[in-house]
C-alpha cells in the first residue's frame, strides 16, 4: 500500500462510520417513563443527597470509580511534537481506547489549551472530582515532570504519566529477568542510558529503586555523555550526572553491561555491541526504528539478550503491559495515589507471569510450538489473557500494604474472578487469529477478484502479512478497481476467460476427469467447469498452486459449496462436513454448529459435529466447553428430537472423554451457570462457561447465529468449514471487507494446521 493509500486508510477509519474511536453507552435500563424519572428528575436526587452527605459516595453511585482522564496539553504528542491540544485528540482517544479493551476503564480524554504548568495543574485540580484516577500523556518535560509531581501530592486519587512510568515499569521487568538469564546481579551491572527525556528519567530511577548503583549509570543526550562539570543541567540531568571522563556513547559502551535506549534511531554501531561485556543486555526502544536494528544486532553478538519496541520482533517493551492494569489495580482499591511500592509490585509481578507456563492460546497466536522463559521471552507478550489476573492484584496489594487503599480487597479469589470476567466483548481473539496467521502467510486464491470489497479485503491481508492474495476474474476489471484503491502490489491475477490461461485449464480439467470418471463425468464435462471459477480454484488448492481459496461472496452458499465437496472433499476420517460460526459476544467468543450444512443430523453425525467443533476450537487457542442445545433438559422430554440429543451426548461421553460436553440443555440453562449449578449439578457443565454451541439442526443454527449478529451487532467469523480434505472457506453472500479479511486469516490458520498434521503423519 502506497504512502498517500494509508493516510488515506488512517483518515477513513478515524472519520466513519462515525468520528472518533469512543462514544458514552448508558449502564441503566431508560425504557419506560419510569426509568427516566430514576435516571434524572426526581429520582436523581436521591443518590446527589447522599453524596453530598459524604462526597466517597460518589464512587457507590456513579461511574467516578472506573473513571480516568486522559489529559494533555498536546506538548510531545508520539514522534509528532509539539502539535496543539486538538491535534492530540486521535491519540488520547486511542489512549482511552486501549483502556478499556485490556482493563474494562472507561477513559475519557481530555485536551488543555495551555502551556502554562500552573494553569494546566489548577484545571486538573478543578475537574478530579469527576474522575477515579489520572493518566497524564505527551507533555513534554521537563513540564511533565513539575506536572505530575504536583498533582500527585495535592490530588488524593491516583495520577500516572505514562510516559514516564509505563516504559519504566516494563523495562525494569524485562531487565531483572535479562540480568537473572545473564546470571548478572543489578547492583553491580553497568548500564548506559541513550535518552535523558521523561522516560529515561523514570526508567532510571526505577533501576535505581532495584538496586542499580548510581557510579554505574551514565546517561546521554543529544550532546553526549551528562558529565557532573557540564553547566547548565537541569536538575532531573544532574541527578544522573556522571564522575567519569567520558563524552562520548562509543566511550559509554565499552564494558556495559546493558544498554538502554530511549533516544533516537541507529545510534549504536555494531563495534559498540562488540564493545560491551559478556552476555551484552540492549534495549534498544526507539520507535518505529530502535538504535540498532535486531537483525544486525543478532548477527553481531551471539549472546545478546535484545529487546525493542516492535511487535515483529521477541521481546517487545509494550506501555500496553502495564498502564490499564496498574489503574485497574489502583481503582479498585480506590488507591489515593499510585506510589513506588505499586510500580515495584507491577514490575515484580510481569518479571513472574514471564517465568510461568505460557498458555497455549499465547503459543498460538505468536506461532510458537512453547514460549518458554529465555533469551527470547524476557517480557509477557500484550496478548496474554493472564495480564489481567496477574498485575492489578499485585499492584492492590501493594497499595494495601502501602496503607494508600481506602478500600481494601477481601476475597481475593472473587477479585481474580472478576477480573477474568472484564475480558469480555473486546476482540482479542481476532487479534490472535490475524497474529497466528502472520506467522507463517499463506497464499489465498480469491475466486471472485472483481469485486471491490474482496480487492479491498486482499489488500489489506497482503499490508498486514496475513496472506499472498492470488486474484482469480477478470483482468480488466480488476486492474481498473486495483487503480481505484491504489493497490499496487505486483500481485497474481487470473483471469480464466484468456487464452493465456487455456493450457492451465486443460491440465486441471485432465485432472478432474480422471478423478471423477467413474462418477458419470465426461472430459467435456470437466473442460466446460473450469470455466468456472470455483471449480479452478478448487483444482489450483487440488494442484498446489494455491493453499487456501475464499469464495462465496456473490453467489448462493450452496453453489459455492458443491463444487468444494466434489473437488476438494473431506478429510480422512470424516463422513459428513459441517459449518461452526465464531460469534465475538459481550460474554468473550462463541462457538456455533451446525450453522450451514446439515440440515437434520442424526444423533451420531450432531455428535462428529461437536467433535471438529472442539477440534476448532482448539485451533483458536480456547478449550471448547461444550452445550448440546435442545428444547429439553436431560431427558425432560421423551420426543425423538430430544432424545436425538442425548444419543449424541451419550456417543461423546463414550467415544470422546476428553472433551467437556453435556447436554441435552435448553440453551438458558447452558449460558447461565449459576441457574445450571442450582438445578443440574451432577451436569458437566455445572458451574463452568459455556464457550460452544452445538444445535440439533440447521434451523436453531442459522436462525440463531443471525439473529445474534443482526440484533446485538455481534461480529461473526464464518460459516467456517469443517472436515474439509483442503483449507478451502466459503463467505456469507455479500459478506463486509472486515468479514473477509477475518476469514482469510482462518483459512491461513487452517492451511498451518493443516500442513502441521501433514508434518507430524509423515515422521
Amino acid at each position: 500500500m502506497s504512502k498517500e493509500s494509508r493516510r488515506r486508510e488512517a483518515l477513513v477509519y478515524h472519520a466513519k462510520p462515525q468520528p472518533g474511536k469512543i462514544k458514552i453507552v448508558p449502564t441503566k435500563r431508560y425504557a419506560t417513563q419510569r426509568d427516566l424519572a430514576l435516571a434524572y428528575s426526581p429520582g436523581v436526587a436521591e443518590p446527589c443527597l447522599e453524596i453530598a452527605k459524604d462526597v466517597d459516595n460518589a464512587y457507590k453511585y456513579t461511574a467516578k470509580g472506573n473513571l480516568v482522564a486522559v489529559i494533555t496539553n498536546g506538548t510531545a504528542v508520539l514522534g509528532l511534537g509539539d502539535i496543539g491540544p486538538e491535534a492530540s485528540k486521535p491519540v488520547m482517544e486511542g489512549k482511552g481506547l486501549l483502556f478499556k479493551i485490556f482493563a474494562d476503564i472507561d477513559g475519557i480524554d481530555i485536551e488543555l489549551n495551555t502551556k502554562d504548568v500552573d494553569k494546566f495543574i489548577e484545571t486538573v485540580k478543578t475537574i478530579a472530582p469527576t474522575f477515579g484516577g489520572i493518566n497524564l500523556e505527551d507533555i513534554k518535560a521537563p513540564e511533565a515532570f513539575e506536572i505530575e509531581r504536583r498533582l500527585k501530592e495535592e490530588l488524593d486519587i491516583p495520577v500516572m504519566h505514562d510516559d514516564q512510568h509505563g516504559t519504566a515499569i516494563i523495562s525494569a521487568a524485562a531487565l531483572l529477568n535479562a540480568l537473572e538469564i545473564a546470571e548478572k546481579k543489578i547492583e553491580d551491572v553497568r548500564i548506559v542510558i541513550s535518552g535523558a527525556g521523561a522516560a529515561a528519567v523514570s526508567c532510571t530511577r526505577l533501576y535505581k529503586a532495584f538496586g542499580a548503583s548510581a557510579e554505574n549509570i551514565v546517561m546521554l543526550d543529544s550532546k553526549g555523555v551528562i558529565r557532573k562539570d557540564r553547566e547548565n543541567l537541569s536538575k532531573e540531568k544532574l541527578e544522573f550526572a556522571s564522575d567519569r571522563k567520558i563524552d562520548t556513547l562509543e566511550e559509554a559502551m565499552k564494558d556495559a553491561d546493558v544498554f538502554i535506549g530511549l533516544s533516537i534511531a541507529d545510534v549504536v554501531t555494531p563495534e559498540m555491541l562488540t564493545s560491551m561485556a559478556l552476555n551484552p543486555i540492549v534495549f534498544a526502544m526507539a520507535n518505529p526504528d530502535p538504535e540498532i536494528a535486531y537483525d544486525l544486532a543478532m548477527s553481531t553478538r551471539e549472546d545478546i539478550i535484545m529487546a525493542t519496541g516492535r511487535s515483529d520482533h521477541p521481546n517487545q517493551v509494550n506501555n500496553v503491559l502495564g498502564f490499564p492494569f496498574i489503574f485497574r489495580g489502583a481503582l479498585d482499591v480506590r488507591a489515593t495515589k499510585i506510589n513506588e511500592a505499586m510500580k515495584m509490585a507491577a514490575v515484580k509481578a510481569l518479571a513472574e507471569l514471564t517465568k510461568e507456563p505460557v498458555p497455549e492460546q499465547v503459543n498460538i497466536a505468536y506461532g510458537e510450538t512453547k514460549l518458554t522463559f529465555g533469551r527470547d521471552y524476557i517480557i509477557p507478550k500484550p496478548f496474554d489473557p493472564r495480564l489481567i489476573a496477574a498485575v492489578p492484584p499485585a499492584v492492590a496489594k501493594a497499595a494495601m500494604e502501602s496503607g494508600v487503599a481506602k478500600e481494601p480487597i477481601e476475597d481475593w479469589d472473587r477479585y481474580e474472578e472478576e477480573l477474568l470476567q472484564r475480558l469480555g466483548n473486546d476482540n482479542k481473539i481476532v487479534r490472535l487469529l490475524h497474529n497466528r496467521a502472520k506467522t507463517n502467510p499463506k497464499k489465498v486464491v480469491f475466486a471472485e477478484a472483481d469485486h471491490l470489497d474482496i480487492l479491498k479485503a486482499a489488500q489489506i491481508v497482503l499490508d498486514e502479512g496475513i496472506a499472498e492474495p492470488i486474484l482469480l476474474g477478470n483482468k480488466e476489471t480488476i486492474v481498473e478497481l486495483m487503480k481505484e484503491i491504489d493497490f499496487e502490489a505486483d500481485v497474481v491475477i487470473i483471469d480464466t476467460k484468456t487464452d493465456a490461461c487455456n493450457e492451465k485449464k486443460k491440465q486441471y480439467a485432465q485432472k478432474y476427469w480422471e478423478a471423477r470418471k467413474r462418477h458419470g463425468v465426461t472430459f467435456y464435462d470437466a473442460q466446460k467447469k473450469m470455466r468456472d471459477r470455483n471449480y479452478f480454484a478448487a483444482m489450483m488448492v487440488n494442484e498446489g498452486d494455491a493453499d487456501c481459496l475464499i469464495s462465496g461472496y456473490s453467489r448462493a452458499y450452496p453453489t459455492v459449496v458443491r463444487p468444494m465437496l466434489e473437488l476438494i472433499g473431506k478429510a480422512n476420517g470424516v463422513s459428513k462436513v459441517a459449518a461452526m460460526n465464531l460469534m465475538i459476544t459481550g460474554r468473550g467468543p462463541m462457538f456455533l454448529a451446525d450453522t450451514s450444512i446439515n440440515i437434520d443430523p442424526t444423533a451420531k453425525e450432531l455428535a462428529k459435529i461437536a467433535q471438529m467443533t472442539a477440534t476448532a476450537a482448539k485451533m483458536f487457542g480456547i478449550e471448547p466447553v461444550i452445550a448440546m442445545l435442545s428444547y429439553a433438559n436431560f431427558g425432560s422430554s421423551k420426543d425423538e428430537r430430544a432424545n436425538k440429543v442425548g444419543d449424541a451426548v451419550a456417543y461423546l461421553h463414550r467415544h470422546y472423554p476428553d472433551i467437556l460436553v453435556d447436554g441435552e440443555l435448553q440453551s438458558d440453562f447452558a449460558l447461565n451457570k449459576e441457574l445450571l449449578q442450582s438445578q443440574f449439578p451432577f451436569s458437566k457443565l455445572a458451574g463452568k462457561k459455556v464457550n460452544t454451541l452445538i444445535f440439533p439442526n440447521l434451523d436453531a443454527a442459522n436462525i440463531t447465529y443471525k439473529l445474534m449478529k443482526e440484533l446485538n451487532q455481534t461480529d461473526s467469523i464464518g460459516p467456517i468449514l469443517l472436515g474439509m480434505k483442503k483449507p478451502v472457506h466459503i463467505l456469507q453472500l455479500g459478506a463486509g471487507v472486515e468479514e473477509i479479511v477475518n476469514m482469510t486469516a482462518v483459512a491461513v490458520v487452517d492451511a498451518q494446521e493443516k500442513e502441521k498434521r501433514q508434518k507430524a503423519a509423515n515422521s
